[in-house]
């Protein structure tokens, strides 16, 4: 049941972050009116609104022009109904959640959590979509990761985050912009408050592995030229939720390896 309501709240944020990815585009405020059609621009009513599932129902398609909607759309909605459940998953797994002496600190560490991973897949999609990752995503998750520092006192995450960031700032600077961007620099400050040392290093390693194999991926298959552009932003993500979740035990595997 509990895993059924969280699926559900996942999907009605996720609809929410579509709003957001889409309006920040435009420079509309994502809580100002009601959706509307990418097409035709007619407001959506709210029995064609309803996550998931009216993309169903509809066929895909705008009940007013009948263009396509695109698949992105119920793809994220159901990414992030996924991501509450799992979430919960990793913390009851962990501790007793809810119980007499967490109480309100689970409440708390879960909301934490998906704030983070909700906040990191709208700005993996805004990147991958736009180029750019947006400060009005960006600097809120930031702030929340910076705020639960006073009840974790990890205070040692933040020279980690100043030393990410300005690893990505150098390389900013010696490409002049050209294989780094600004966000990207901002970003690998939220990664350094997040994963801490050596864990950053380690999202940082995936980030450029993976990156560096999808870019030759679309290369050979030529949907990209040897200078065309590619969102570093969704790489350096999946290298952080890696590093996070099963980290410590990719290091450990290393160094017994060796």
């Amino acid at each position: 049941m509990i895993y059924g309501w969280l699926f559900l709240l996942g999907l009605t944020v996720g609809s929410f972050l579509n709003v957001v990815i889409f309006r920040l585009r435009f420079g509309d405020s994502p809580f100002r009116g009601r959706s509307y059609c990418d097409h035709c621009h007619k407001k959506i009513p709210w029995y064609d609104n309803i996550p998931l599932l009216s993309f169903v129902l509809l066929g895909g398609k705008c009940r007013n022009c009948q263009k396509k909607i695109s698949a992105a759309y119920p793809a994220i909605e159901f990414l992030v109904g996924l991501e509450f459940v799992w979430v919960y998953w990793l913390l009851t797994t962990n501790f007793n959640f809810f119980g007499q002496v967490e109480g309100f600190y689970s409440l708390g560490l879960l909301a934490y959590w998906l704030i983070l991973f909700s906040g990191l897949i709208a700005m993996a999609v805004y990147d991958l979509k736009y180029m750019i990752i947006p400060d009005e995503i960006l600097w809120p998750v930031t702030l929340v990761a910076f705020l639960r520092l006073f009840f974790s006192h990890q205070w040692q995450v933040v020279p980690a985050g100043l030393v990410s960031s300005a690893f990505l700032g150098a390389l900013y600077l010696i490409t002049r912009g050209r294989g780094m961007g600004l966000g990207d620099v901002k970003l690998a400050f939220l990664m350094g408050l997040v994963l801490g040392w050596p864990l950053v290093a380690l999202a940082y390693f995936v980030a450029f592995l993976t990156g560096a194999a999808a870019g030759v991926i679309l290369i050979i298959t030529g949907k990209k030229k040897l200078k065309s552009k590619i969102a570093f932003g969704p790489f350096l993500i999946l290298g952080t939720i890696i590093a996070k979740l099963w980290g410590l035990n990719i290091i450990k595997w290393y160094i017994g390896f060796l």
